[in-house]
């Protein structure tokens, strides 16, 4: 078989594949089906995390929603999780951290974070490559610049094919190669906040060789008092391609510091650029190498795989309140207002996949079949020193004393998975899928310091996930489905080493020796049907239902740090509910809406220490009930998107975010007398002027009409409660706090691009 001579089963699929293509130049850069998903606007799915054809999203059982560099490109938001905010179904963010690039992610009611003591329910992948960091999970969604992204699938449920990590959803994002973007640009911008940014990116093809480099440094004074950024962000990409063979190698390179500001008390509310103690700073460093490949072994036998490295660093210097202020004196750390923590992270994974797709009949009907393994490694050093401190006028933290060491640990995360998948076409009408994955976890825990021999453990977790969907194509334009899958999340090493309400940890500052929690499972059914109607109007309507057993939730304790909580398995909880979806094109206008109504709700009662919940009793315990709403998970969520090509140079677009109201954490039990954190709508603007061939000029209005809102409540004891909101540690008041959302802000930039 010569590369001249493309076997037909490839050039059947890559017909189906152009059809599927909004753009005809890029079809004709496409040579080979297995690089499809690199493509900026596709309707294959990747229904595994490892090289592969993927599956035609008419055979997917699920609601995929699929996000491309056009739409990046066209409403350039700040920052990735911002696109995802405005224009991804089911999804909410919510500001935990106080800074833009550090955002808890919701989606349907399962969160991905980048905050160890976030327990997260999504798995996040750079192509196929799982990048929830093993010490915690945590996705630091900093270290990826927009510019990278040929198009992100965020694929629901809890699809086994993923692996560890999957119990609402998955997020997979495929990284720009040169042959699907040959060129360049450069663009800056600026605005509010003191924000300047610069980025560029170039690409290019020669014969079977293509590369892709792009990056971006930005700078801002943040939208609040020491919220600041400095965000440092390279990628660069080499591949090899032919008719049988492509591969890929990738590097990418992050160099941030972040600040944030906490969440507030809701008596500091005439002013929400404040800080309630600073300072909070994150700095984040990454090298990440890739390499991923495929090759025909013959017409219908493809081998893909990948291997990967990543080194990452974390420092952190965060001020906290002394929550044993006046009770306890023995040392200067427990007699002190306050204390600085400064804890470092030193992380390096590595792993390898391997998969073989197999594409051909069975029984006289097309069938692919796909199976593979997964290995990854993760180890993790992790220490903490605390310093005395006392509160300035501005409740700045002054050091009273030396840093001494409390963590010093060591962990090691071993993940190892095999898995199947088939999809069944009986005829052009109906397909069925049947998958499985088998994932053994072991997570193990030593002491560094000498101090801590009960911190030492190993634990073991393993199961078998299966799923089976079934695809019904009444026409080529209409799809109705129904699935049901299993996924599992073996609990972090953070998770358990911090699992005792007697003793709750100030996250990510302390471990303790506790008992084992249990691995959490998920199950969940989805119906939903999808369609188009011509050339200009899509369709979407699914309903779901989640059940999590052993459900691992961080529990707050109440104090005056916020931080402070607990892990506990819950038993069982739960998420259900619909979502409705559309998008048109008529001329000019271009229109999308998306509702999604998400019920989160415990399904079994536990006891939980909040004292500041107001119906707390006289320990500080409250009870949750079976059918309790689950804090920090709006019901109803819109988003609305118009478009409008004034001239062929001028477009202008707007988004309208809506998300309705939530309780906050501490309020469990739904019986908080302050009541839940409001409902908020927020309106962005965008445009888009061509001043000559290669010349563009951008602007974005963020927040328009310059609501305040908040998107997080938390329950906890405000200590600033003197004259002039001094500190007054002895006499600390239960208060709402909040998370608030940016004001108006506006950044103008210009492009230049060239081939």
């Amino acid at each position: 078989m010569t590369h001249a001579a493309v076997p037909f089963r490839r050039t059947a699929l890559l017909a189906a594949l152009a059809g599927a293509l909004a753009d005809p130049a890029l079809v004709l850069a496409q040579e080979n089906p297995a690089e499809a998903l690199e493509l900026p606007t596709v309707e294959v799915v990747g229904t595994s995390m490892l090289p592969g054809l993927g599956t035609a999203i008419q055979n997917v059982p699920a609601n995929v929603q699929i996000l491309n560099s056009r739409t990046l490109e066209q409403q350039r938001q700040l920052t990735l999780t911002d696109h995802l905010e405005q224009n991804a179904g089911s999804v909410t963010v919510n500001a935990a951290q106080g800074n833009p690039y550090q955002p808890d992610v919701s989606f349907r009611g399962f969160t991905a974070s980048p905050l160890l003591g976030v327990p997260q329910g999504l798995s996040v992948f750079q192509d196929g490559v799982r990048i929830n960091e093993p010490f915690g999970d945590t996705v630091n969604w900093d270290l990826l610049p927009q510019s990278a992204i040929a198009n992100m699938q965020l694929i629901p449920g809890s699809n086994p094919a993923f692996g560890l990590n999957t119990l609402g959803g998955a997020l997979a994002v495929y990284t720009k190669s040169g042959s699907a973007y040959p060129g360049g640009a450069v663009q800056l911008s600026t605005g509010s906040f003191g924000r300047r940014a610069v980025e560029f990116e170039q690409g290019g093809k020669s014969g079977n060789l293509d590369y892709f480099v792009t990056g971006n440094v930005a700078r801002d004074h943040g939208w609040a008092e020491h919220n600041g950024s400095r965000v440092q962000q390279f990628f660069g990409k080499v591949g090899y391609q032919t008719s049988d063979t492509d591969l890929d190698v990738s590097l990418t390179a992050a160099d941030n510091r972040l600040e944030g500001t906490q969440t507030l008390p809701r008596s500091f509310s005439e002013n929400i650029r404040q800080a309630y103690t600073y300072p909070d700073r994150n700095e984040n460093k990454l090298m990440f190498l890739t390499a991923k490949g495929s090759r025909f072994l013959n017409d219908d036998v493809l081998l893909g795989g990948n291997l990967y490295y990543r080194n990452y660093r974390n420092r952190n210097v965060s001020s906290n309140v002394n929550d044993d202020f006046g009770q306890l004196e023995n040392s200067a750390i427990d007699a002190s207002q306050a204390h600085n923590d400064r804890a470092a992270i030193r992380q390096h994974s590595y792993g390898a996949g391997l998969q073989l797709t197999v594409s051909g009949q069975l029984a006289g009907m097309k069938n692919q079949f796909v199976a593979g393994g997964t290995v990854d490694i993760g180890n993790a050093r992790y220490s903490q020193e605390t310093q005395p401190a006392v509160f300035t006028a501005s409740r700045g933290t002054l050091g009273a004393g030396d840093f001494e060491l409390d963590t010093d640990a060591k962990t090691r995360n071993r993940y190892y998975g095999l898995f199947l998948s088939d999809v069944l076409a009986f005829n052009e009408r109906w397909a069925m899928t049947l998958s499985g994955r088998y994932n053994l976890a072991r997570v193990s825990i030593s002491d560094q310091s000498g101090e801590a021999p009960e911190l030492n453990g190993s634990h073991r977790f393993s199961r078998f996930n299966p799923a089976v969907g079934l695809n019904f194509n009444p026409t080529p334009q209409a799809t109705v489905y129904v699935s049901y899958n299993e996924g599992m999340r073996a609990p972090t090493p953070i998770e358990l080493t911090c699992a005792d309400p007697q003793a709750p940890c100030k996250l990510p500052n302390s471990f303790l020796a506790d008992p084992p929690l249990k691995k959490v499972v998920a199950k969940t059914v989805e119906l939903g049907a999808r369609g188009k109607e011509g050339e200009g109007l899509s369709w979407s309507a699914a309903v779901y239902h989640t059940v999590l057993d052993d459900d691992i939730q961080f529990i707050a304790s109440g104090g005056v740090a916020t931080n402070a909580g607990y892990f506990q398995n819950v038993g069982q909880t739960r998420r259900q509910g619909m979502e409705l979806g559309v998008n048109g094109r008529w001329g000019a206008l271009s229109a999308s809406a998306r509702y999604g109504f998400t019920d989160a709700t415990y399904r079994t009662g536990f006891a939980e220490t909040s004292p500041a919940n107001t119906s707390a009793d006289a320990n500080g315990a409250i009870a949750v009930r079976s059918g309790d709403r689950v804090p920090g998970i709006p019901r109803h969520s819109l988003k609305l998107r118009l478009g409008y090509a004034l001239t062929p140079q001028w477009d202008i677009g707007a988004n309208l975010l809506y998300a309705g109201s939530s309780h906050a954490r501490g309020d469990e039990n739904n019986s908080d007398a302050r009541g839940k954190v409001p409902g908020y709508t927020v309106v962005n603007l965008d445009t888009r002027y061509t001043v000559a061939k290669g010349w563009e000029l951008f602007a974005r209005v963020n927040n328009l009409f310059d609501r305040e809102y908040a998107n997080l409540g938390v329950l906890g004891l405000n200590a600033f409660t003197g004259p002039g909101r001094s500190f007054d540690g002895a006499n600390p008041v239960g208060e709402q706090f909040r998370g608030y959302g940016a004001p108006r802000g506006i950044w103008i930039g210009m492009r230049y691009s060239w081939l």
